[in-house]
């Protein structure tokens, strides 16, 4: 039996400057890739995971770094899963610890949804450390199983 992560369809890369006003690129990035075979649902819960973890990344993880600082954004497409990272150049923090202290936000505010909606959306959901400073915020979500 072949699991889905053996079967990489494509990967594309991007790298943006820490800036709100970038989302849009970053999405539109996120769409240029052919997706057919997935599922809408599936497809529209992994760009608002994108979004949200784009908009993580600035507000919080390089909230006092410059505008300058990158952050790079991965997708790859299997048969049966896609696959985000997010790196950025932030402090870090412990995601589980975070998940169980955040309520669930009031539908009104403005802010505070993001790590909750990714961890729903997520078959996998991690935030790791990896080289040169940076953490990598990777998202799976499986389909057609």
């Amino acid at each position: 039996m072949v699991s889905w992560h053996t079967k990489r369809s494509q990967t594309i890369r991007t790298q943006v400057n820490t800036d709100l006003s970038q989302l849009a690129q970053v999405l539109a990035w996120f769409n240029q890739i052919d997706h057919a075979a997935v599922p809408r649902f599936i497809w529209l819960q992994c760009e608002l995971a994108l979004a949200e973890g784009f908009t993580n990344a600035v507000r919080h993880a390089h909230h006092n770094l410059p505008v300058e600082t990158p952050i790079e954004i991965e997708l790859t497409l299997y048969d049966q899963a896609i696959e985000l990272r997010i790196w950025d150049y932030g402090a870090g923090f412990d995601l589980e610890k975070s998940l169980q202290a955040l309520p669930w936000p009031n539908e009104l505010e403005a802010g505070g949804r993001g790590l909750k909606i990714i961890a729903q959306t997520a078959d996998v959901f991690h935030y790791i450390p990896v080289e040169q400073q940076r953490n990598c915020l990777l998202m799976i979500k499986t389909y057609g199983r």
